[in-house]
């Protein structure tokens, strides 16, 4: 039903300068196809109104539908900043496609996955490590929104990312400052091995030679796009890839060589 309004293969530099641009220009980084959900005509439409460079907002959606369908379906318009929203989310996703326990289901699903993570590390005697997770490249970005949460409940202390609020745009002298323990690249909407192709030569830089996850090997690639960019289900298995990393003699889960790898 929709499509970005620009070519997305290249850099992260590039990409960011072609989003701007069309921020700048057409206000949006998407164009709606009326002609298709004219043919879909859907009873419900699931958008979101969190971030205008992920996908399409709510006025846009709302602008397609008055154009081209005669009904009126219900939209459903998701903010996710935050687990408990996202789990609010899905269950009002389920209400509206008429079986809201479902949704109620998945949640619980998802909260024992999580808590379960949680838990086990309250009885780890480790230090809890210090992380950044870095969203992008140029600019260099740091993950927000639910990412810090994760972080938290696998057993980290997350640095410079802001609880609960979109990702966050850092200098390297301010990664330099916080000098985590752990760097965990999940490059937004890229594999592993886009995710190193794009970040591996910025590690030959000096400033980034003298930070201590470099200099000690504790740089992890992970599938940003599978596993953290996304406010879906799989933020379970996020959180359980997280506590792999960070504490790799306690959890197991399996993850390693496809959904992470270590430099």
């Amino acid at each position: 039903c929709s499509e970005p309004m620009f070519d997305i293969e290249g850099t992260s530099k590039e990409i960011d300068e072609r989003v701007r641009l069309a921020l700048k220009g057409a206000g949006s980084v998407y164009r709606t196809h009326v002609d298709v959900l004219k043919a879909l005509d859907p009873t419900v439409i699931v958008t979101q109104d969190h971030c205008e460079v992920c996908a399409v907002v709510l006025k846009d959606v709302e602008t397609a539908v008055s154009e081209a369908l005669e009904g009126s379906p219900r939209i459903v318009s998701l903010a996710p900043e935050s687990l408990d929203n996202i789990y609010l989310g899905m269950i009002e996703i389920a209400e509206a496609l008429g079986d809201a326990e479902k949704g109620r289901a998945l949640v619980a699903s998802m909260k024992r996955r999580i808590e379960s993570v949680a838990s086990k590390v309250t009885e780890l005697s480790a230090p809890m490590p210090t992380v950044a997770c870095v969203e992008w490249v140029e600019p260099l970005m740091v993950a927000g929104n639910w990412m810090p949460e994760l972080v938290e409940l696998a057993g980290g202390v997350g640095v410079l990312g802001p609880r609960t609020s979109h990702s966050a745009t850092i200098s390297v002298e301010q990664l330099r400052a916080a000098d985590p323990d752990r760097i965990v690249v999940m490059l937004c909407g890229w594999d592993i091995e886009k995710s190193r192709e794009e970040f591996e030569p910025i590690l030959g830089n000096a400033d980034w030679g003298e930070l201590r996850a470099v200099r000690e090997g504790e740089v992890y690639y992970t599938n940003g796009n599978h596993y953290f960019n996304r406010p879906g289900p799989r933020l379970a298995d996020s959180a359980e890839i997280l506590a792999e990393i960070l504490y790799p003699k306690s959890f197991g889960f399996g993850y390693e060589g496809f959904a992470w790898v270590k430099r």
